[in-house]
């Protein structure tokens, strides 16, 4: 019983938790960041609901303060492991987390705190964060890891969506800037977003193909599925909040033709995207209804269903005033409640596992001893 009770049971040591310490850890201040901003777009928002996303907002600093620390502990302490990450044909992916994670915390300082200073050099720092990921992440699947397209999936996809997130916290920002600074803000929302949609697409369309070759991925990776979502619903949300942006930026700048053509730009491409993006939710619902049959194996995976739904919540929101069809309201609130009910349940479980201990593995420590020591691939 005591052996039960106690935190960590799972390892020998607690200082074993840090040394199995992963990024995938970051999605969790994903989901619940995205959460919180996702219920404050409520219509006719109570004051309770909105006491409750900023509860949930400030809770989500102190997770991702941790998250970092014991990330960083790892990499102090035992740096001949940590950096395994970059030979591991999964791990590394969920890097791209940890700017995401800084978004939401970024977008927050806006919304709830109206901290622009704060937000827009904290955006700047994840701005880098972003481009690093989104370039040494590929770079090392190109150079050090073994990938084929039947062991793909859309995990994919994740380091590459860094800079989208990252363009649409600059469209939050824009209206709180003047002059050459929003101009600035701007031109560099439209090149972080141009890091990645367009490599996304293409790496959805590689999806499509896999899952009609080898059909659906092992069940310990089913939600990912959802990831699909992130991309496109960030990619239409960065479009839409630029778009409106636009205009009030670049026509003082002597860009009247160029506003006029953003702001339409905004307003279709959200929408084409929000169009497919809703393709693949009904398909990843299918997907999750199937593998349901089979039984859902719970992981930190499973945050998978939090972030990309929150940011295509949070696209259907803004297409709502932009179109002004209502349905897009009404869709929201159904995808709010939705996200919520998922946070909650994925939150439940993964403190119960965080406390027993189990959830704190690095594959990474294993797949080393699999890899050839001159070089750093995989042994046949």
């Amino acid at each position: 019983m005591k052996h039960i009770l106690r935190p960590f049971a799972h390892h020998s040591h607690p200082a074993d938790v840090i040394r199995n310490f992963t990024p995938n850890w970051f999605t969790v201040t994903m989901g619940t960041g995205v959460l919180a901003l996702a219920l404050n777009q409520l219509p006719a928002t109570s004051p309770l609901v909105h006491e409750l996303a900023i509860l949930l907002w400030g809770a989500n600093i102190g997770l991702f303060a941790l998250c970092t620390l014991l990330y960083a502990a790892r990499w102090l302490l035992y740096p001949r492991e940590a950096v395994l990450i970059f030979t591991h044909p999964v791990m590394p992916m969920f890097l791209g987390a940890i700017p995401m994670g800084l978004a939401t915390i970024v977008n927050g300082l806006v919304v709830f705190a109206g901290q622009t200073g704060l937000a827009l050099a904290l955006w700047q720092v994840d701005a880098v964060l972003a481009a690093v990921i989104g370039l040494a992440v590929p770079y090392a699947m190109f150079t050090r890891q073994q990938h084929s397209i039947e062991s793909m999936t859309a995990v994919w996809l994740l380091p590459i969506v860094a800079c989208e997130v990252t363009a649409a916290s600059a469209g939050l920002l824009i209206p709180h800037l003047a002059g050459l600074a929003a101009l600035r803000l701007l031109i560099a929302g439209y090149v972080f977003w141009a890091l990645s949609v367009p490599l996304a697409l293409g790496v959805l369309v590689i999806l499509f193909l896999r899952l009609a070759l080898h059909k659906l991925p092992r069940r310990d990776m089913a939600v990912s599925s959802w990831l699909a979502l992130g991309p496109l619903g960030t990619g239409a949300l960065g479009l839409l909040v630029l778009g409106r942006d636009a205009p009030a930026v670049l026509t003082p700048a002597g860009l009247g033709d160029a506003a006029v053509a953003a702001h339409g730009l905004g307003l279709i491409g959200g929408l084409v995207l929000w169009a497919y993006g809703a393709w693949w939710l009904v398909m990843a619902v299918a997907i999750t209804l199937s593998y349901l049959r089979q039984g859902l194996p719970f992981n930190m995976g499973w945050w998978g269903f939090t972030f990309p739904l929150g940011v295509f919540t949070l696209a259907t929101y803004a297409l709502a005033p932009q179109t002004g069809l209502a349905i897009f309201t009404s869709l929201g609130v159904v995808f709010t409640a939705a996200l919520a009910t998922f946070w909650v349940i994925v939150m439940v479980r993964t403190c119960i596992g965080g406390y027993k201990g189990h959830l704190f593995t690095s594959p990474c420590l294993t797949h080393s001893q699999t890899l050839s020591p001159e070089t750093g691939l995989l042994k046949s």
